[in-house]
């Protein structure tokens, strides 16, 4: 019986590109807020590298101490906001985020932070949809 990690054909794959949205990058600058293991609110001034209706990818001035899949508060500054290119869910201030990867910082690349939007997607399919007329 071949398994998976066996079989040489399984070590050639193809990954395609499963995004939900399609990711634009673009420096803007935002806050991360979040409470640490013992309930203390901390605050982080980060710049966004790129963004899509699912997600964002932000880089810190520094290093911060987030564990994955923390939750925190995602906001844009307030300057930041006006723009046709941004996700509807970061023009109208905080959003829920987790944090699904930590890139650690290097001598070339300061910390990076990719966060997950939590916002439902099907609100997002219903402002999709063409309106449909009723009689």
């Amino acid at each position: 019986m071949k398994q998976p990690w066996t079989d040489p054909r399984s070590t050639k794959r193809v990954y395609s590109n499963q995004r939900n949205g399609e990711r634009r990058a673009i420096a803007l600058p935002a806050r991360l807020t979040w409470k640490d293991q013992r309930g203390t609110t901390r605050f982080a001034s980060v710049v966004t590298r790129n963004v899509s209706e699912f997600g964002v990818y932000v880089e810190c001035q520094s290093p911060v101490s987030i564990p994955l899949y923390r939750l925190v508060q995602f906001q844009l500054e307030r300057d930041a906001r006006d723009g046709d290119s941004l996700p509807g869910a970061l023009q109208h201030g905080r959003v829920l985020s987790a944090v699904y990867r930590v890139t650690p910082p290097s001598s070339s690349h300061p910390q990076g932070l990719a966060l997950r939007l939590m916002v439902d997607p099907k609100q997002r399919q219903v402002a999709l949809e063409p309106a449909r007329a009723t009689a």
